[in-house]
């Protein structure tokens, strides 16, 4: 058993996520306030102790390591020369943007959707292009039409999928990914699906790899993860890809490495190794302990009946709250939540237009925290009411 209600300082070692007022309570970024599996610990104890610090290599092994959690974890075979190790998620996505378009195509993406595609897109002279989901009260879904008629746009060259979505916490069906592949394949477009949230579904509910869902989508495709959302390892730096089209796979990782990103640090390696090894049984106690966190939440809004309610979540430790029955204006209700009662969330605009009238709340956290900011929630939507 693992204590996840053991309080730990998130402000000593200046975490960014806890860089707020002495008084307020930081729910957004998504970064938990757990000590990481202690085999991880351990591993990097053993590291620092040895004192020299140089260049670091990679090697088979870690190859290895990845290799055996995606085939337990999630069904995948890799093969070790599929994998290119990456400092981030995000910095793939970003080489991928350089290495697989032209200034100027569009890169289509689905929101309400993490706000760094975005990023990635436009700070590399790409136009972002969009394909909104639907949602009907009870799941959000592709708009298969509309995602067509985009994806035919001759300018469109890029798909970024997010899988498990962020922030809805859907988990995409093999079918639905499969569709996805089709069309992509059939308009000439490539796939880089951001799997980081992967290994943070619901308990009994198991993750899809964009990669897994047919033999088109796997050759269409770069898969970009990392244990550092699960393993709430972020500051390590390590991260990889995978695709199995050689020539895909090569193009990224030359501008990976034109990008200087693409070698690890000391403790990258040495964590992974140990999350991915020995941390199975820490992560699957983790999944239990947040999916009562985000049980709790959706239990507390029913009761309350505040107006606002959790949107069914499969995936990630975030919690998709719709305010609508509130109000639309996300972004002045969450200034007004800061200001009356110390509560940081982060707007739903902020991941596209069709997020607007949402909140994203982060519970990877201890439960006496997510009870504190569900107080906090409660009483500042009746000061705004």
């Amino acid at each position: 058993m693992f204590d996840f209600d053991q309080p730990l300082d998130r402000r000593l070692p200046d975490a960014y996520k806890w860089a707020v007022g002495v008084d307020e309570l930081p729910m957004w970024v998504a970064d938990m306030d757990f000590a990481t599996a202690p085999s991880v610990k351990d591993a990097l104890v053993e590291r620092a102790l040895h004192g020299a610090f140089g260049y670091s290599d990679v090697p088979d092994a870690w190859r290895g390591s990845v290799v055996s959690w995606w085939s337990r974890r999630h069904g995948l075979t890799l093969d070790p020369g599929e994998l290119v190790f990456s400092t981030g998620v995000v910095a793939v996505l970003s080489s991928a943007v350089r290495a697989l378009t032209n200034v100027h195509e569009n890169v289509l993406v689905q929101p309400p959707v993490y706000n760094v595609f975005w990023n990635s897109v436009v700070n590399n002279g790409r136009h972002v292009v969009e394909s909104p989901l639907l949602f009907d009260g009870a799941r959000w879904s592709v708009d298969w039409d509309d995602l067509e008629r985009k994806l035919a746009d001759p300018q469109t060259s890029l798909m970024i999928v997010c899988n498990p979505h962020n922030p809805t916490g859907t988990i995409w069906s093999a079918d639905e990914l499969a569709r996805i592949g089709e069309l992509c394949e059939r308009y000439g477009v490539v796939v880089v699906s951001d799997e980081i949230h992967c290994e943070l579904t619901r308990p009994g509910m198991s993750h899809v790899p964009f990669a897994a869902a047919s033999d088109t989508c796997r050759r269409i495709s770069v898969t970009a993860a990392s244990p550092s959302k699960a393993f709430n390892l972020a500051g390590l730096q390590s991260a990889y890809f995978f695709a199995a089209d050689a020539r895909l796979r090569h193009r990224v990782e030359r501008q990976l490495n034109t990008d200087e990103c693409a070698e690890p640090n000391s403790f990258a390696i040495a964590g992974a190794m140990a999350a991915y090894d020995e941390g199975e049984a820490w992560l699957d106690e983790l999944r239990e302990y947040l999916q009562r966190n985000k049980d709790e939440v959706e239990r507390f809004l029913s009761e309350r009946a505040l107006g606002i309610r959790m949107c069914p979540s499969d995936a990630t430790y975030l919690c998709w709250l719709d305010c609508r029955g509130v109000t639309h204006d996300d972004e002045r209700l969450c200034q007004r939540l800061r200001e009356t009662t110390g509560l940081v969330l982060s707007p739903g605009s902020q991941y596209g237009d069709a997020g607007r009238g949402f909140l994203r709340m982060n519970v990877g956290t201890r439960r006496e925290l997510v009870r504190d900011g569900l107080d906090r929630l409660s009483r500042g939507i009746l000061s705004f009411s």
